[in-house]
Order: structure tokens, then sequence, then C-alpha cells
């Protein structure tokens, strides 16, 4: 399978909201968008994550549209982030992207978060050199409620 990175494109955006507004997906990431389900607040929170993000790319995985990556954030604090459909999980599509995405962005440290429970999201990060340095509590908009998170840094 090849997996490409490419600037988003407005027509994406539905495939993103189809993607992020599964429920299964929802619960597993756990740290989402407030109420993905309303198109409106959707629309919202990605012209907030376009406006703001250092970096925001598609992912491809031979030729479809499989999910985004992005880092965002200011300088020395920037964090990746990335979402995949449900249909590409286990396929090796999440790790692939996320090392194209920290090819093109060269700067250290990195930053991610995952939900402590999500243990394919944590197993993606490890495989691309991230580290754990701290757990923290936080609320997850995919659970309702605050859960225990991992924050790790690439450094190198």
């Amino acid at each position: 399978m090849e997996i490409a990175l490419r600037a988003v494109e407005d027509s994406d955006l539905p495939v993103f909201h189809r993607q992020m507004t599964d429920p299964v997906a929802v619960r597993m990431a756990a740290f989402g968008p407030e109420n993905p389900y309303d198109r409106d607040v959707f629309a919202a929170y990605w012209q907030r994550v376009r406006d703001s993000a250092h970096v925001l790319r598609t992912v491809l995985a031979d030729g479809e549209v499989a999910g985004n990556a992005a880092v965002y954030g200011v300088a020395g604090e920037r964090e990746v982030t990335y979402w995949i459909d449900r249909a590409h999980w286990g396929r090796g599509v999440a790790t692939a992207a996320l090392r194209a995405l920290l090819a093109e962005v060269p700067e250290r440290p990195l930053y991610a978060r995952a939900a402590a429970d999500n243990a394919a999201s944590l197993r993606v990060l490890h495989k691309c050199g991230f580290r754990e340095t701290a757990r923290a509590r936080g609320y997850a908009n995919g659970r309702g409620r605050e859960i225990e998170e991992v924050v790790l840094v690439l450094d190198d």
C-alpha cells in the first residue's frame, strides 16, 4: 500500500467528518473536537485547525483519503496529531503517515498525547521514536469525562 501526504483540500472535509463521527473511533481517540456530530461545530473546528496548524496534511492510502495528520502549536511546544479512518486501522497507515509527517517537519522537540488506554496509538508513537515523559488527566470529549492521558516527546 502506498501512503502519501498532501495539502488538505476543501473536498476532504466531508470525508474527515464521516471519519471523525465514527462512534468507535471517537471513543478510541477520546480527545477530539467537542460534539463533532454537529456539522456547524465541525466546520468551525476545522476552520480553527486550518488557521492554526503549523503543518496540516491529508493522509492518502493508495490514493484514497484515509485521514489527516498535523503539527500545531508554538515553536518549542509543537504537538503532532493524526486521525485515521477505522477502515485503515491495523494496516500500518498511521505509522507510515506519522513518519512522513515527521520527515517533513524536522523541528524537535515535538510532543504528542494519547489516551492511556489507546494502545494502538501509543504503539504508533513509540514506533516513530516518541517516548513517554508524563501522565496527566484531561477531559476527553469522546468519552464525556476526564481520563488518563500519556504525554510523549520526540527529541532527536
